[in-house]
């Protein structure tokens, strides 16, 4: 048993506990990224101890080992934080349902957003959202149903998922790999507005 008040653990009543543990899949529904056990204890207004025995039942619950059903989804801890996932096993069903329910052209966000992660990948949604100065957490989603990107890694200080793209956006574009996407430097301004002819040295 450790001294840290904070980490200290102490009994939780039962109907405190299912009201934890309630918020907690309120909170669990609708984030992106994998969140610590003290930021879900913030959100929630809750012990660090009693988030952590909601988590541990949730898991359980989940998992068909608190006498209901084992559910189509896991609560999962990865890179140091908890997100709720699809099961391995059910991956395609989800990825061919959510592809017949996808619309045929990508708005021009999700293709800016597509861009920005075709030619900085691998790379944050954070990182993403400061290039196009636009919350793209709703793109992102769009794109991961489409199967034009993917999460490559998650970063294990931050807990930042990092998307890459997919062979599926190769085959929509008709190219064989990433190289032979045209260079951006000539798209792009070079900088000399503004600026006198001459440079002095």
């Amino acid at each position: 048993m450790t001294d840290d008040p904070i980490e200290r653990e102490t009994p939780v009543r039962a109907q405190d506990a299912a009201s934890v543990a309630r918020r907690l899949e309120a909170i669990l529904f609708v984030v992106d990224e994998p969140q610590s056990l003290v930021s879900l204890a913030t959100a929630v207004g809750s012990p660090v101890a009693a988030v952590r025995q909601a988590v541990e039942g949730l898991v359980e619950d989940y998992d068909g080992l608190a006498g209901g059903p084992r559910r189509g989804f896991e609560l999962r801890e990865v890179g140091g934080g908890w997100r709720l996932y699809v099961r391995d096993d059910h991956d395609d069903l989800v990825s061919e349902f959510v592809n017949s329910q996808a619309p045929s052209r990508l708005s021009q966000a999700a293709l800016e957003t597509l861009a920005v992660i075709a030619y900085k990948q691998p790379v944050t949604r954070g990182q993403v959202a400061s290039i196009r100065a636009v919350n793209v957490d709703s793109v992102v989603r769009t794109l991961l149903s489409r199967g034009l990107i993917t999460e490559v890694f998650t970063d294990a200080e931050t807990g930042a998922i990092n998307y890459g793209t997919t062979e599926a956006l190769l085959v929509n574009l008709g190219i064989n790999s990433l190289d032979e996407l045209p260079h951006i430097s000539p798209l792009l301004d070079d900088g000399a507005d503004g600026f006198d002819a001459e440079v002095v040295r």
